[in-house]
């Protein structure tokens, strides 16, 4: 069956970068879309960006100064890195694989395979 599994620090300072991996099993991640969503205390889903399988990258308008989103193919991995941050960038940050949907007018993203989730505090 298809899983992913987040790693990386537990804690990050302010005006550092977060570094996160997605380790996938079951399914080449070749194959599919990826996307990092977050979830800050008390708040609702931020999603943060999209690798498609051909490795075009979408970002959230709101994050892209300060986002980037690559992949391994290698070791099957993606992983996303979070410039600068602040306390406000606090969160659960989840990976996801994302099915992309399309009608006449709009296109979106649905997301069948989550990671349980990493908590990463931005604190000094």
């Amino acid at each position: 069956q298809v899983q992913l599994q987040e790693s990386g620090p537990g804690l990050v300072k302010p005006s550092q970068t977060l570094s996160l991996t997605c380790t996938v099993s079951g399914i080449s991640i070749k194959t599919s879309a990826w996307s990092w969503i977050r979830q800050p205390p008390g708040k609702g889903l931020e999603w943060m960006g999209v690798i498609r399988s051909d490795g075009i990258i979408y970002y959230s308008p709101s994050l892209k100064s300060r986002t980037s989103i690559s992949r391994d193919t290698s070791k099957n991995q993606f992983s996303l890195q979070l410039s600068s941050v602040t306390p406000e960038d606090t969160a659960v940050y989840y990976c996801a694989r994302a099915v992309g949907y399309y009608s006449s007018t709009t296109y979106w993203w649905e997301y069948d395979y989550w990671g349980q989730g990493t908590q990463v505090p931005v604190s000094s």
